[in-house]
């Protein structure tokens, strides 16, 4: 009966979501997602910015590579912890309060990384990124004020806000650091955090959800009151498909996110790249990533089913493997970029929308935070591995493994039958 019940409220989630058109109005939902997109491009301009300043920081306070390092898996285990919890809080206390968290988390990092004068202290400044999670709170409100049939397109713009916040917040970063000092970014960081909040505050409604939805809610999570539980993260994964298609968001995207993890020392080794030249290729890799995502997956989406989309970027993932193991200068990487942003747009996209489409709505958070632990879990494991495959296995063997990853993946998603109620937009 339970199985019953959950399958009927996943069906009824379009129709409701209609009726919360209606009674929202076009006009006030659009300008509700118009907001959640500069709220999330803003959040990622100040966490790129604090990312390109930090290595500087950590030096000027004597801290050394091994501890840098120490540093990142530190933030990396928090978000990962964090992820999960956060999407259960936005789930029972709704979108607009978890931003206003996410937001007051944030201005609370950068308060405390302005005041790290020693090495305790910027450890101490890690802790709020347990409850920084922008892009899964503007992920909330985009699903809770779309229908499935849009959900994927209007996510994809968000790949916008990605490209935005490389770009900006690495040039930012960097002429502020370089005028003015290294503390200067975490200023601007606190100040632009603080009107973040207050834009989430005035601009997110506090119900994000349709009526219907309110009291399906409550349904949902009075079977376990606590923001963090094992037996919910089971229960959601038991949905048709979920752990399906979440087994193939975690492991298509692994090898190029531990080759991402090394690919500050690669682009020195490897390629030979300067600061400045570096620099230059995250921003053309930002401006791809808002082409694809922002432009590309969007009309996509309207013309193939998810699951078509999905195949596609398992298959184009596969063959950046092979250019990965056979590039051999920095403009093979260029070219080689192209399709690896696509396929990792397309896949991020994708898997997102089919997941909280194969929830009930009342658990849309829950599902989008765990999807943002992927990448944490990514960061956590991935210097140890990475630094493994490249000292013993050279750049090509991140190469060779995407390719041998995404072909058995592949073949797995066109034998399988994945339970998925796919729908065309």
């Amino acid at each position: 009966v339970s199985t019953m019940n959950e399958t009927t409220s996943s069906r009824g989630e379009e129709e409701a979501s209609e009726m919360r058109n209606e009674t929202l109005g076009e006009a006030k939902r659009r300008q509700v997602i118009r907001v959640a997109y500069v709220i999330a491009a803003l959040d990622l301009t100040f966490l790129f910015m604090q990312m390109g300043v930090m290595p500087y920081l950590a030096k000027s306070l004597g801290l050394d590579s091994v501890g840098f390092g120490y540093l990142q898996t530190i933030f990396g285990v928090l978000q990962l912890m964090g992820g999960y919890i956060f999407g259960r809080f936005a789930d029972q206390f709704g979108a607009r309060a978890a931003l206003i968290l996410s937001c007051l988390s944030a201005s609370v990092f950068f308060l405390l990384m302005s005041l790290s004068t020693s090495i305790p202290l910027l450890f101490l400044s890690r802790l709020p990124g347990v409850f920084m999670h922008g892009i899964p709170g503007a992920q909330k409100v985009i699903t809770d004020m779309t229908t499935p049939s849009q959900r994927a397109g209007a996510l994809g713009k968000l790949g916008f806000c990605f490209g935005v916040g490389i770009i900006a917040g690495s040039v930012l970063g960097g002429v502020l650091s370089t005028r003015f000092g290294n503390y200067v970014p975490t200023y601007v960081g606190l100040v632009g955090s603080l009107i973040n909040t207050l834009i989430a505050m005035v601009c997110i409604p506090s119900q994000t959800k349709p009526e219907p939805d309110h009291h399906s809610t409550e349904q949902s999570t009075s079977e376990s009151g606590s923001l963090f539980s094992i037996g919910e993260i089971l229960r959601l994964m038991k949905f048709p498909g979920v752990m399906e298609v979440f087994i193939v968001k975690v492991f298509a995207g692994l090898p190029i996110g531990l080759f991402m993890i090394m690919f500050s020392i690669i682009s020195m080794d490897f390629f030979g790249l300067e600061a400045v030249e570096s620099g230059y290729l995250m921003s053309y890799l930002g401006v791809l990533q808002m082409v694809v995502q922002g432009l590309v997956v969007g009309k996509l989406s309207s013309h193939c089913t998810e699951m078509t989309l999905l195949r596609l970027g398992v298959f184009v993932f596969a063959g950046v493997g092979l250019g990965m193991a056979l590039m051999r200068t920095v403009w093979h990487y260029c070219i080689i970029a192209v399709p690896l942003v696509f396929a990792f747009s397309m896949l991020s996209t994708i898997t997102d929308s089919i997941l909280t489409k194969a929830v009930p709505s009342s658990d849309t958070g829950a599902m989008l935070g765990i999807c943002a632990s992927v990448q944490p879990l990514t960061r956590t494991v991935g210097p140890t591995i990475g630094g493994v495959l490249y000292k013993q296995f050279g750049v090509s063997s991140f190469g060779y493994l995407q390719l041998m990853v995404n072909l058995g993946l592949f073949v797995y998603l066109l034998k399988s039958k994945i339970p998925l109620g796919e729908m065309k937009s």
